[in-house]
């Protein structure tokens, strides 16, 4: 089998010289500035020759705030409400859609046409009332019962954009679109305790 020799260059090493400053004179200092940076430095001071190695530690970075934690859900229904309201809620139709509301909360729903700010409603299609011990099943509306509430706001969604795009007709369109909504704070319910109630079993009594 053939081989070739290379030739090899021996490149001259680098070294630093203070020739300008007499030896008696002549100290040198190495300090760590940041992380791997080293910087040197010549002083003419009346010492021997030293080299001193100085390691500067990083500042500590800051830390970072942790995100708050949401109070747990049994914490939020205790204090949605007080009193008998504390542990009752209700389905409420208001349109086409069903909402489930607790005293004390607020709810978002579809414009309410002619409410305005901090009038008060009432809401009379109730389908269902429950208790700690007892529900109240519409049949399909619990009879005489009624969600109060507190008109708070008249807003807007947020933004959902529509396109529409058809292929080799060079025809597109960028809609933008917010429905409008109304917030609801409900106050109370009320006008259940006539209507005919279902126990509801306690499951460790069982």
């Amino acid at each position: 089998m053939a081989t070739a020799t290379l030739p090899l260059r021996l490149l001259p090493s680098k070294t630093l010289t203070l020739s300008s400053i007499p030896s008696s004179r002549r100290s040198l200092s190495v300090s760590a500035v940041a992380h791997r940076r080293w910087q040197v430095r010549a002083a003419a001071e009346e010492a021997p020759e030293a080299v001193e190695v100085e390691f500067v530690e990083p500042e500590a970075e800051a830390e970072e705030e942790e995100p708050a934690v949401p109070e747990p859900v049994e914490a939020q229904l205790a204090a949605a409400g007080a009193g008998k309201d504390a542990d009752i809620f209700a389905v409420v139709m208001i349109g086409s859609r069903q909402y489930i509301v607790m005293p004390g909360r607020y709810i978002y729903t579809q414009r309410l046409k002619g409410a305005n700010v901090n009038d008060q409603i009432i809401l009379n299609k109730v389908l269902l009332v429950s208790t700690r011990d007892k529900a109240y099943i519409g049949m399909p509306v619990v009879t005489n019962a009624a969600v109060h509430a507190v008109v708070e706001e008249q807003g807007r969604d947020d933004k959902v954009i529509v396109f529409k795009y058809k292929k080799k007709k060079k025809y597109q369109r960028k809609l933008g679109h917010r429905q409008p909504n109304t917030r609801l704070r409900i106050t109370g319910i009320s006008g259940y305790e006539e209507y005919p109630a279902d126990p509801i079993l306690d499951p460790a009594a069982a």
